[in-house]
């Protein structure tokens, strides 16, 4: 046996019936919806809590983190939606129209990214504009952490029905 056919067969490029995509899935929204602008969801809990200088740690973290999102959002963000768009057209393109199934895989772990960034970009611009800190910064990233975890649910079942169906019209065609 071939070198290249062994590897293909390990990897196995039909993303919806390997167990490594769905774990992929599975680790990337859990993630996501448990650091709330880089700041862990149980340290957030934790300062709203205790106060004091958890309080004072979580609001120099959320201060940290979106400075630096919004400093790399204002400094490059034409080229950050260009590059954005030429690699979800590109996915759209060669797993739709060409039939790619893990181009549309990769896709469906990607697009609904851009709106947790989209998000995060709103959420960190409101928290600058209105100086939010104490119990009111708790509540902003409550609210976002929510809004996070709404769009992790609806990616988590759309990619579910898709993947099943497209495991459905595998198995016919075979």
């Amino acid at each position: 046996m071939d070198v290249l056919d062994t590897a293909l067969e390990v990897i196995d490029l039909r993303s919806f019936s390997n167990l490594w995509y769905w774990i992929a899935l599975a680790t990337l929204w859990s993630s996501v919806s448990h650091w709330v602008l880089g700041v862990p969801h149980d340290m957030i809990q934790r300062a709203r809590r205790e106060g004091g200088q958890v309080q004072t740690d979580v609001e120099d973290l959320v201060r940290i983190n979106i400075n630096r999102l919004l400093h790399v959002i204002d400094s490059g963000a034409w080229i950050l939606v260009g590059l954005a768009a030429f690699w979800l057209t590109s996915l759209i393109l060669l797993g739709f129209w060409y039939d790619i199934e893990f181009a549309q895989a990769v896709f469906l772990l990607l697009a609904p990214m851009m709106l947790v960034v989209w998000f995060s970009v709103r959420a960190s611009r409101r928290i600058v504009a209105e100086g939010d800190s104490g119990e009111a910064l708790f509540r902003r990233l409550t609210v976002h952490r929510r809004i996070v975890q709404v769009i992790g649910m609806l990616s988590i079942t759309v990619t579910a029905f898709y993947g099943t169906w497209q495991n459905i019209n595998v198995s016919i065609l075979n």
